[in-house]
């Protein structure tokens, strides 16, 4: 049996389509790609990062959108999610500090996103070609060892 080892950088990309199973498929995926790189401290945290982020493109772009995984050093992951429409959500606009008004019934998992991610972004996402546009949310996480787990009750 040959054994592969991948270093970083590694990527991986799933292109999901406007289907409700989408982010449950994106979840599946992401804990087998960490679990296969060793990295399944992060996939906890992880995990809720990505479906927030593929929930959201579903829920607001009106076509295909996808998710990207990237090894971004040790013990670290970014999530990055593109989807088809070009407007960036308000957490994630540039300078944006407020939370949702708390009777809000939308706008709470964005939130979530920045409170847990060890950093976060967005940016547009032009293309040459149409339907090439769109945005793309990205959110890492990193594994720590004072939020080590394995030791709570």
């Amino acid at each position: 049996m040959t054994t592969v080892t991948v270093t970083s950088p590694w990527a991986y990309t799933l292109q999901l389509p406007q289907d409700p199973r989408g982010p449950g498929i994106a979840r599946a995926t992401l804990r087998t790609v960490l679990t296969v790189h060793g990295m399944r401290d992060l996939i906890d945290d992880a995990e809720l990062l990505a479906s927030e982020l593929v929930t959201n493109a579903y829920r607001h772009s009106s076509g295909p959108y996808s998710l990207r995984l990237r090894g971004a050093g040790r013990n670290r992951v970014r999530v990055g999610v593109w989807d088809s429409n070009p407007e960036i959500p308000a957490p994630f606009e540039a300078g944006a500090t407020d939370a949702p008004c708390p009777l809000a019934e939308r706008g709470r998992g964005l939130q979530l996103v920045r409170e847990c991610a060890e950093s976060w972004g967005a940016y547009p996402s032009g293309g040459a070609l149409p339907g090439q546009g769109g945005k793309v949310l990205w959110a890492e996480c990193a594994w720590r060892p004072d939020r080590d787990r394995s030791m709570e009750p």
